[in-house]
Formats: C-alpha cells, sequence, structure tokens
C-alpha cells in the first residue's frame, strides 16, 4: 500500500486550512519548484517496487546504504526474520540499486536485515533492481523504516541529523519527506542528535524511550559536570549488559540526582580584604543571598552600615552593568 507524501497537501490548491500539516514552510517561488520536486521523487519512491521483476543475487556482491539507520540490532527482532526466513523462505524482496561508485555491485536502500539473513543461511537474495539518484535513494530508505514503525526515536534522530548533514537542499525539505516529519519535531531531533556520540552508542536505540525524554537528557548533558558523570555509568561495570531502554535509565537517574543536589546544596563563598580588618562570608541559595560580615572590632558594624546606606546606588549600578552586559551580547 502506498504511503501518503507528506507534503501533498501543501501542493494542493482548495485544501482545507484544518487539513494542512503542520510545517513551518513558505510554499513559493523556488520552494514550491522543489516541492513539486520532492512530490514526484516520493511518488517514484512508492511505485519502486510495483511491478518490477524480482531477482536472486549473491549476497557478498550488495553493500549497504550510505547512510546508517540503525544503531544496533535487535536480537529477537532479528532472530524471528530469520527463522521466518529459514522456514518458508524470503517472502518480501529488498531493494537495491547499482553502484554508484563500484561495477557490478550493488548497494542496499532498505531491507538491510533480510540481506544479512541470506549470508547466514548461504542462500541467494531475492531483490529489485532500480536505478536511483541519491535523493531517491534516502527517501525511500526513510519512508519504509518509517512504515514498518521499526526504530526509536533515536535512531530516527541519528538518521535525520546523517540527512541533513549531506545537505541536499537548504531547508532540510527532504529529511522531512523521507522521514514524514514536521519542522518542530526535526528541530528537536537534531538537537538529540548531537548529543555526545559516545553517549548515544553507549545507550544503543532505547526503543521505548520517546522524543521528550531524549531532549531532556539532551538539557541535562549541555553541563560538563554531568557529561563527566555520564561517562561514569556508562563506564561502569555491567552497563553494556543491561537492555537498552534501562542503560538510558541509568544515565538519566543519575543526572536527574546530580542536578537535584546541586540544587539543594548551597553556594558558601568567603571573603578578607587586604588588610584583614573585617571578613565575610556569603550564602547563596536558590532564591536567597545572605550576607555576614565579622570583625573583632568596630568595622563590620561599621561596613555594613555603609552597605546598608548605598544599597539604592550599589543596586543601580548592577543594573547598569548587567544592561550593558547583556546588550553587549
Amino acid at each position: 500500500m502506498a504511503r501518503k507524501n507528506p507534503f501533498a497537501n501543501l501542493l494542493a490548491k482548495d485544501v482545507p486550512s484544518e487539513e494542512q500539516p503542520a510545517l513551518d514552510y513558505a510554499v513559493k517561488g523556488a520552494s514550491k519548484s522543489f516541492l513539486n520536486s520532492l512530490n514526484e521523487i516520493t511518488a517514484r519512491a512508492d511505485r519502486l517496487m510495483e511491478g518490477e521483476p524480482i531477482v536472486e543475487l549473491d549476497p557478498a556482491s550488495v553493500d549497504p546504504s550510505f547512510v546508517k539507520d540503525r544503531l544496533e540490532e535487535n536480537e529477537q527482532d532479528f532472530s524471528e526474520i530469520l527463522e521466518a526466513i529459514r522456514a518458508r523462505g524470503q517472502d518480501s524482496p529488498i531493494l537495491v540499486r547499482p553502484h554508484p561508485a563500484l561495477s557490478e555491485r550493488y548497494m542496499v536502500v532498505f531491507g538491510h536485515r533480510r540481506l544479512k539473513v541470506a549470508k547466514l543461511l548461504g542462500r541467494k537474495v531475492r531483490a529489485v533492481i532500480k536505478e536511483m539518484k541519491d535523493q531517491e535513494h534516502v527517501v525511500a530508505q526513510g519512508q519504509e523504516n518509517s512504515a514498518r514503525a521499526n526504530l526509536s526515536f533515536i535512531e530516527k534522530a541519528l538518521y535525520a541529523s546523517e540527512l541533513a548533514k549531506l545537505r541536499y537542499d537548504d531547508d532540510n525539505a527532504i529529511v522531512m519527506t523521507a522521514l514524514a516529519l514536521d519542522r518542530s519535531t526535526l528541530s528537536k531531533m537534531l538537537a538529540v542528535a548531537g548529543l555526545p556520540e559516545n553517549v548515544l552508542r553507549a545507550i544503543g536505540p532505547a526503543k521505548g524511550i520517546g522524543r521528550d525524554r531524549w531532549y531532556e537528557l539532551k538539557l541535562l548533558l549541555e553541563r560538563p559536570s554531568h557529561y563527566d558523570a555520564a561517562i561514569a555509568v556508562i563506564e561502569g561495570e555491567g552497563f553494556a549488559e543491561l537492555p537498552t531502554e534501562e542503560r538510558f535509565a541509568a544515565v538519566e537517574r543519575r543526572l536527574k540526582a546530580k542536578q537535584s543536589r546541586s540544587r539543594s546544596e548551597p553556594d558558601r563563598q568567603s571573603w578578607v580584604p587586604r588588610d584583614g580588618a573585617v571578613a565575610a562570608e556569603m550564602l547563596a541559595e536558590r532564591r536567597k543571598f545572605t550576607l555576614a560580615i565579622k570583625a573583632k572590632g568596630p568595622d563590620a558594624k561599621a561596613f555594613g552600615r555603609y552597605l546598608s546606606d548605598n544599597l539604592d546606588r550599589l543596586y543601580d549600578d548592577f543594573r547598569r552593568r548587567a544592561g550593558a552586559t547583556t546588550n553587549g551580547d
């Protein structure tokens, strides 16, 4: 069954406003021309397998896609595919294209796991061969994975990031087409995909973890000390043996606990002038700052009175400096 082109409504003239997809995209001029070409790419991607001859290829002649879309293989899912093909053969062909750089070789568009099974079983792989450009390749690969709904949020985010880096266009329209995304969701995906690669790879696909929790983890990891805490977790004993969702939860717990402690622990500082006549202790809490001045002689009381009498001037000076700093940024 053909998948719906997510940009189709943008190109229709008489579609009611409530049916328009929530995309932040100005469809006019060159943009409209470009989206029309995307519309054709999408239509071609949907027709790729229809009525095409199926051939049998040597799996050794087929290379993986130039864009990776999985962090790691789900062993249970793969075992089920393996046993199904072992029992009744390969029902659904994979889609390949002639390799763009190597003669007499092919590149997978989608069907990597079926190709892997054929290699393991020592069988030919049933495939449809189509001439395709790179843009058609990524749209077809992305739409196939979206339709099967077997990629986790972070895998789709990393795939979107890889496509965005290829810069097929200036506004990521191809990425949105390939993964059927609106601009807001894509923006969050790209932000999450910017997490440290070693943390992402260590956690893995985490299929049960959705967009909001990944985005919250991204915000937590913006603090350098939180990154160090995450590394301590992923390098800890037994971490790699945990199921991938539990790996995510372990990192999340540590960072939230660290954030909670940093909020609850007051910041204490002290100050002594060069002459040592007085000493000050400062205590900074969430919404309170306490200043205590001590001295053996009368200077503590006199200095405290001086500060009190000049609070208006000091505060005005603080606001001017803060405003200048903000404007300078």
